[in-house]
């Protein structure tokens, strides 16, 4: 591309024109190629420019797009990524969610090729609530809600209601659909909100979209067939916080919400007594879309109190709700935080098993043939997870497992894992260990199999992990 400028902008020979005239010419094609140019570059046809552009690597856009005018309404327009998904050179970008110093929040986009962060910008919501954040005199109820752990939402709500006002927008959910990444619900002052953002990579900018029905936070969100589900989370009733039962869908395409049926509680009622019924609450404690349903685990809370009762599958085509069988709900890896963190990747369920140590856990994949969880990787290097809310995040991309924790140095890692035999000599790698005996042979071979490779660091200092999603264009 670098001759096309040359040729374009080439100098005419000084035999022809004088050396004043020559820098007077250079000077006004360059101020004038922005507005006279009626095509992307010189001599080629545009449809040939946008194969060429759509053909760049994503992180070059950022620069790309100062060339002139006409590229940066290119590098934002959506024909350009409807193109990169037809030559297959879309590229799929970690978009990560930190909480920095006590209350301060930041979104980080990395591209696991270049390894290069991008800071995006702040959320116009977060930003006016900072503003007013800053004159509050109870800025300690910040700890009350801080995390995911819903249990001490709840405490803190029930106990001190009134503080609530001062508080910022928090427990938010987070989801990725179409190209875009949507932030939904969460703590708005004294009231769960409606609202959702969403962030555009291509236009680099927040937008606020129609709301969801209902005030939720600490819902949970899943994609099927184009489309954001949420599911679940609390809302702010007379006496309090309430869990919610209820499930809508957004469709991108139209900007419109719809509802869904309500997620039952098949095992809401196997407590042995009628007190202990009556006192534990059903939440949804995670949700993954997995076969093209979503499945949904749960839990009955009573703080301190927090007992699994399997889950619930929501089949879009039924446009109904099934038990979860047996073994997957049962053996559905322990909550921490609040959570039961999943994902899937290449067609196979993962879980996030934090119950083998305090400063590691395994992986665990779900069998569906037997319905039975199994352990595939016996240990995960995690740091400091004694003083983080959420000291890992799973995350699947390029056809692999990821899992984002502070290392050794206490630097945000993007961690791949890799079998062994296809180990990368030339990058940084963690070797993985086999757990405890609690593994079968099977599962100790693959854990021994799997090397763990640093894909992307970054010193973000104190910095704590809230969230992440993956986006590809």
């Amino acid at each position: 591309m670098g001759s096309v400028f040359s040729a374009a902008n080439a100098i005419p020979e000084l035999n022809e024109v004088s050396l004043n005239e020559t820098c007077k010419r250079q000077k006004m094609s360059s101020s004038t190629f922005d507005e006279e140019s009626p095509r992307l570059i010189p001599n080629l046809p545009d449809e040939l420019s946008l194969q060429i552009l759509a053909r760049l690597p994503r992180i070059s856009y950022f620069n790309v797009r100062l060339v002139s005018r006409k590229w940066k309404a290119t590098i934002m327009s959506p024909e350009l990524y409807e193109v990169r998904k037809e030559l297959g050179t879309s590229e799929e970008w970690l978009y990560l969610l930190i909480k920095v110093g006590e209350y301060k929040q930041q979104w980080y986009a990395v591209d696991p090729h270049s390894q290069i962060w991008q800071r995006l910008p702040t959320m116009p919501k977060v930003a006016e609530e900072q503003e007013s954040r800053k004159s509050s005199s109870k800025l300690w109820m910040w700890n009350m809600v801080e995390g995911n752990r819903i249990a001490k939402v709840i405490r803190g709500f029930l106990g001190h209601k009134d503080a609530f006002d001062e508080m910022p927008f928090f427990g938010c959910a987070i989801g990725a659909v179409d190209g875009c990444l949507y932030v939904l619900g969460g703590f708005s002052k004294a009231s769960t909100t409606s609202s959702v953002w969403r962030f555009d990579p291509m236009q680099n900018t927040w937008s606020k979209v129609t709301p969801m029905s209902t005030g939720r936070a600490y819902c949970k969100t899943g994609i099927l067939n184009n489309k954001l589900y949420v599911v679940g989370g609390v809302s702010q009733g007379q006496a309090g916080l309430i869990p919610l039962q209820s499930a809508e869908v957004f469709d991108p395409s139209t900007d419109t919400w719809s509802d869904v049926p309500s997620m039952p509680f098949s095992k809401a009622q196997v407590m042995p007594t009628v007190f202990w019924a009556d006192m534990l609450k059903p939440i949804a404690t995670g949700l993954t879309s997995y076969m093209g349903r979503l499945c949904v685990p749960q839990s009955l809370y009573s703080w301190p109190f927090f007992v699994d009762v399997g889950g619930e599958i929501y089949d879009p085509e039924t446009n109904s709700w099934i038990e979860m069988p047996t073994g997957m709900g049962e053996g559905w890896p322990a909550r921490q935080a609040g959570s039961k963190l999943s994902v899937v990747v290449d067609g196979e369920l993962y879980a996030f098993d934090p119950s083998n140590s305090a400063d590691s856990g395994r992986i665990k994949v779900y069998d569906q043939g037997e319905d039975a969880w199994k352990v595939v990787i016996g240990k995960v290097p995690i740091h400091d997870s004694a003083n983080s809310e959420s000291p890992y995040l799973l995350a699947g991309f390029h056809g692999k497992l990821h899992v984002i924790t502070k290392d050794a140095n206490h630097d945000v890692a993007v961690l791949r894992a890799d079998l062994r035999n296809n180990r990368d000599c030339s990058s940084p790698s963690i070797s993985s260990t086999s757990s405890s005996s609690s593994s079968s042979s099977h599962s100790a071979a693959e854990s021994d199999a799997v090397v763990w490779k640093v894909v992307a660091s970054r010193d973000f200092g104190k910095a704590e992990l809230v969230s992440c999603q993956v986006i590809d264009i």
